[in-house]
C-alpha cells in the first residue's frame, strides 16, 4: 500500500497528516510552538521551532500508523505564508522569522510603491504593496538591521526552511512565492523588474517550481532526524490558502470556497490571469499548473464570533461544559431562533481593520441599529451575518472580474455550523456544499506529492479521485431576497463611516 505524507507549518502549530491514496486519514499529530510579539504590531517565530515541529509530528504519525517508511511515496509541504527567513554563508537561522501578521513596515510598503510604482508593481505582482508581504519585510530588515542583511545569502519563506532542512535544497513554488512581491505573477517566475529596484540580489532567492514538482529528496540527516527513509521524493506543495483550496477540491471553474477560519477567505479558481487593478482582492499562482486562484479575504470572521463568545457567552460555555458539547452547538440553536436580518441589528466585522474590499487598517467592528427589544440572540445572529455580508463583498468582487460561480464549498471552522452555511447560501443566492476531508492544506499538498510521485496522473485527478462532497444546502429564495436590502445598508455603513474612523484611529494615538 502506498501512503503520502501532508506537513503543514501552521502559526499556532505544525500539523503532519499521513493519507493512504483514496485519501483517507490514516494518523495525524500536531505539535505547537510560540508566537514572539516584542512590540505591539509586530509578530515572529523561530523556523528551529518549526523545524523540532516538523521532526517530532513526523516521527509520532509514523509511530502511530505502523507503516513502513519506506511506503511513503512521497512528501508535500504547506504553511503560513509571507513569512521571511534569512540566512548565512553557513545556512544558520540570522534572526526570528518576521511572519504574516506582523505590522511594521507601513513606511517600507511606501517605499516599494515609489520604486517601483503603485500601477506598474500590481501589473508584476498582482497586488499592491502590503504590511503582510515578505518584500516589506525584506526592506525593513535592509532599513532597519543593516548588519544582519549583510550577513544574509539566502532568503527563504516558512515552509520553504523545512523543505531546506529535508533535502537541503533552496526551493519555492509558485503558489507561495506569489505572496513575497517578488514573483511577475502572470509569467510564474522571479521579476527581474522589482528585484533590481528593490536592491534585491535573485541569488538570494530559491528556484521556483511547480507545486507538484519533485524539489528533492529526503537527506540522510533528515531522515535520522523524522524517521522517513532517506531518498523520499519532496514536493513543491504550496502556501496554506492554494493547498487548502487543493484539498477542497477548488481546482476548476465554477467550484469555489468560502472558509471561516480567524480570518475569512473567498477563493476561486482561474486559468487566466486576472488582476483586479484597485488591488481589493489577491491574485496568485494557483497549485494547479498553468493556473491562479483569486482571493478576497475579510479579516474579522470567525474572530468576530469567537470574541463575542468569550466576552458575553459565559452562561453558553458553562452549559456546553455540562452537556459535553461545543458552545458554538448552543450559539447556533440560539442564533437560529432569529429571522433574517437578526431584527433590524447589522455588524460591521472589522475588529482587526480589513483587507477586502477596504483595505482599511483603521476601520473597526460596529454594532448598527441597537434598540432596547434586541436580546444576545439577535447579536450572535448579526456577528455571523456581519460575517457573511464581508465574505460577500469578496464573493462580488471576483464575480465583477468575470470569474463563474456554480458552487460554494464551506470549509474551516465556520463551515462547520448548519446556520452559517444556510446564512451564506441564502445571501450569495447559491448552494453549499462541504467536502469528506477537513484536512484542508495537509491534503492538498499530499495530493500534490501524488502527482510528483506519478501516483495521479494530474492535480483535479487526484482531486477528483479522493474528494467527494458531502452536504449540500440549496438557498432560500426568500431570504435572498430579503438579505439584498440589509447586504446594501451594510454596505453604505462603512461609507458613513470611513471618514469618522480615521478619526478615531488619530485620537486613539494622541
Amino acid at each position: 500500500m502506498a501512503y503520502l505524507l501532508g506537513i503543514d507549518i501552521g502559526t499556532s502549530g505544525t500539523k503532519t497528516v499521513l493519507f493512504d491514496v483514496n485519501g483517507t486519514t490514516i494518523a495525524s499529530d500536531t505539535q505547537e510552538y510560540p508566537l514572539y510579539q516584542p512590540r505591539n504590531g509586530w509578530a515572529e517565530q523561530d523556523p528551529e521551532d518549526w523545524w523540532k515541529a516538523t521532526c517530532v509530528s513526523t516521527r509520532n504519525v509514523i509511530a502511530q500508523s505502523g507503516v513502513n517508511p519506506r511506503d511513503i511515496k512521497g512528501v508535500g509541504l504547506s504553511g503560513q505564508m509571507h513569512g521571511l527567513v534569512l540566512l548565512d554563508a553557513d545556512d544558520k537561522v540570522l534572526r526570528r522569522s518576521i511572519i504574516w501578521c506582523d505590522q511594521r513596515s507601513a513606511q517600507e510598503c511606501e517605499e516599494i510603491t515609489s520604486l517601483v510604482g503603485a500601477k506598474r508593481l500590481i501589473e508584476i505582482t498582482a497586488n499592491p504593496a502590503l504590511t503582510g508581504f515578505t518584500a516589506s519585510k525584506i526592506k525593513w530588515v535592509m532599513n532597519n538591521e543593516p548588519e544582519i542583511y549583510e550577513k544574509a545569502r539566502k532568503i527563504l519563506l516558512p515552509k520553504d526552511y523545512i523543505r531546506f532542512c529535508l533535502t537541503g535544497e533552496y526551493a519555492t513554488e509558485v503558489s507561495d512565492a506569489s505572496g513575497m512581491q517578488l514573483l511577475d505573477v502572470p509569467n510564474r517566475r522571479w521579476s527581474d523588474e522589482v528585484l533590481q529596484k528593490l536592491g534585491i540580489d535573485k541569488d538570494m532567492l530559491g528556484k521556483v517550481y511547480e507545486s507538484q514538482e519533485v524539489t528533492g529528496t529526503v537527506s540522510k540527516k533528515a531522515a535520522e532526524l523524522t524517521g522517513l527513509a532517506e531518498g523520499t521524493i519532496v514536493v513543491g506543495g504550496g502556501g496554506d490558502q492554494a493547498a487548502g483550496a487543493v484539498g477542497n477540491g477548488i481546482v476548476k471553474p465554477g467550484v469555489i470556497s468560502s472558509t471561516i477560519g480567524t480570518s475569512g477567505v473567498v477563493f476561486a479558481y482561474t486559468d487566466k490571469v486576472s488582476i483586479d487593478p484597485k488591488g481589493r482582492v489577491h491574485t496568485f499562482c494557483h497549485a494547479v499548473p498553468n493556473t491562479w486562484h483569486i482571493m478576497g479575504v475579510t479579516q474579522g470572521a470567525g474572530l468576530s464570533l469567537q470574541w463575542f463568545r468569550n466576552n458575553f457567552c459565559h452562561e453558553e460555555i458553562s452549559v456546553a461544559g455540562l452537556l459535553d458539547v461545543d458552545p458554538y452547538y448552543l450559539i447556533d440553536k440560539a442564533a437560529e431562533k432569529v429571522a433574517v436580518g437578526a431584527d433590524g441589528l447589522i455588524y460591521l466585522p472589522y475588529l482587526m481593520g480589513e483587507r477586502t474590499p477596504h483595505l482599511d487598517p483603521d476601520c473597526r467592528g460596529v454594532f448598527f441599529g441597537i434598540s432596547a427589544k434586541h436580546t444576545k440572540r439577535e447579536f450572535l445572529r448579526a456577528v455571523m451575518e456581519g460575517v457573511a455580508y464581508s465574505l460577500k463583498n469578496c464573493l462580488d468582487i471576483i464575480k465583477e472580474m468575470g470569474i463563474g460561480i456554480n458552487e460554494v464549498r464551506a470549509s474551516g471552522g465556520g463551515g462547520k455550523s448548519p446556520l452559517w452555511r444556510q446564512i451564506q447560501a441564502d445571501l450569495f443566492g447559491t448552494p453549499i456544499c462541504t467536502v469528506n476531508s477537513s484536512e484542508g492544506p495537509a491534503l492538498g499538498v499530499a495530493l500534490l506529492a501524488g502527482v510528483g510521485a506519478g501516483i495521479y496522473k494530474s492535480v483535479p485527478e487526484a482531486c477528483d479521485q479522493t474528494i467527494r462532497v458531502v452536504t449540500h444546502q440549496d438557498y432560500n429564495k426568500d431570504n435572498h431576497v430579503a438579505y439584498q436590502k440589509f447586504y446594501s445598508l451594510y454596505n453604505d455603513i462603512y461609507q458613513s463611516l470611513k471618514n469618522d474612523f480615521k478619526t478615531l484611529a488619530k485620537v486613539n494615538q494622541s
